[in-house]
Order: structure tokens, then sequence, then C-alpha cells
């Protein structure tokens, strides 16, 4: 199957905050069931650069290069092969307009257009210079942003430690308005990470994702990374069907 996107990922600044489970039950698309760490469950701020975007191989005036911010959490399904792990969106950010729309449209993809500008100074940070990675979007009238510092080197992410969790995903799962779920496939190489330090995020929380996630987006994160990123290729989905009423 050929992919329906592709794209280069670069510098995803992710910050990662422990969510009581009955704040995202509610958000879990029919057919996959929430995933946890070490038995906690997580949201992710996450921000990074969508380059050299290719929708079936073409690249679209205008659209090639973007910013994009996202709040995201972490997901299950057991599929032939074995649990796939994935994540949901809560809500998806982008400059344009055209995206957003296509995107919540055609696929019920919770996108937004937002004014948004990035600052990604990170020359030397793969020997260990220090790097700095923040990305912004204007809303109700202010800037609302997040952004860390790296420390040290990128390494790649230990088997079954929280680095692992959040980046290594390989499915999105996303609710349709039938009540079923859309499932599609993303396909990248493994990614090194630098931890994170000096970490801000500044955002209207219950204006822009509702009261429910006020309290466990406060304060500081549970963790914090920058990953590499890389090409990616995000694959044609297929719609899992609703489960059938008791």
């Amino acid at each position: 199957m050929r992919p329906f996107l592709t794209a280069t990922w670069r510098y995803l600044l992710m910050l990662n905050y422990e969510v009581d489970p009955a704040v995202l039950r509610p958000l879990v698309p029919r057919g996959t069931e929430l995933d946890a760490w070490q038995g906690r469950t997580f949201a992710s701020m996450v921000g990074f650069r969508f380059l050299d975007t290719r929708v079936r191989g073409l690249a679209v005036p205008f659209h090639r290069d973007f910013d994009e911010v996202n709040l995201r959490f972490y997901v299950r399904r057991l599929g032939p092969e074995g649990w796939r792990r994935g994540v949901v969106f809560v809500r998806e950010i982008v400059p344009r307009l055209a995206i957003a729309t296509v995107a919540r449209v055609l696929y019920n993809e919770p996108y937004v257009a937002c004014p948004m500008r990035h600052a990604v100074t990170m020359e030397g940070a793969d020997t260990g210079a220090p790097g700095h990675v923040e990305y912004a979007w204007k809303s109700h009238g202010r800037w609302h942003q997040l952004s860390a510092r790296t420390l040290g080197t990128p390494a790649e992410s230990t088997p079954g430690s929280q680095e692992e969790f959040i980046t290594e995903h390989y499915w999105g799962y996303t609710a349709q308005r039938d009540g079923g779920c859309a499932e599609y496939r993303v396909e990248h190489p493994r990614w090194t990470v630098w931890r994170a330090q000096e970490t801000a995020f500044d955002c209207d929380v219950a204006g822009f994702y509702g009261p429910a996630f006020s309290e466990c987006l406060r304060g500081t994160p549970h963790s914090a990374f920058v990953a590499t990123g890389s090409e990616v290729a995000v694959f044609p989905g297929n719609e899992l069907l609703p489960l059938p009423s008791p």
C-alpha cells in the first residue's frame, strides 16, 4: 500500500503529564483502550516542524513546511500481530486553514488553524551543545507556547523506558461521527531523543483544551524530551466498525 502522506518531522518537543484516566476515558475511540506506562496514563503536549509535506507524492504549494502543536494521549488495540500501540489527538494546531479544514471535514481529525511561530536553535546539539526548541500559537488574542532546552547528546530510547513509550507509536486512532473509529499506520525509523530541561508551557488550558485538562497540565511535566525526528509515511486509514449496542 502506498502512503497517503509523506513528510519529515523534526525536533519534536514532548512535555509529558500524568493524567487521571477518568479525564481520558470519554475520549477513547471505540475498539481501543487506554495504554499505560508502569500503571500511569499520560498526555503529551507535542510541538514539531512538519517539512517537505507531500500528499500522494505531490507537494501542495505554500503547504509544504509548517509547524504543528498537538495534545495527545496513548491507547492500544489488539491486532492480528499483537498489541498495536497508538495515539489519539485531543487537538491539533497548524497555521494553514486548508490543512485544518480538510483534516476536520474529511477525516474528523480535531484540527484548528492559528497563527504560529517557532524558534529552533539546535546547532551543535548532536555533540552536546545546549539546544533550544520553542513552538507557539496565537488564539483568543494571546500567544501560547511550549519550550525547552536540550541536555547532553541524543540517544536511542531504552526498551521499556518512558522515552520509548512516548515516542515509539506507529498507529493513530480517530473517533468517527458514526461512533466508529478510524485506524491508520505511521511508519518511521526509531528516533533518538535528548533529555530536556528548563521547560515552559504557557497556555490557557481550560479555554483551549477544556476544564478537564486544567489540573493535569499545570506545573512541571512528569518528563520532557526532544526527539530528533525523521522522514515519516502515513498510510490510508481503515474504519473499524462500531461496536454493537448491548
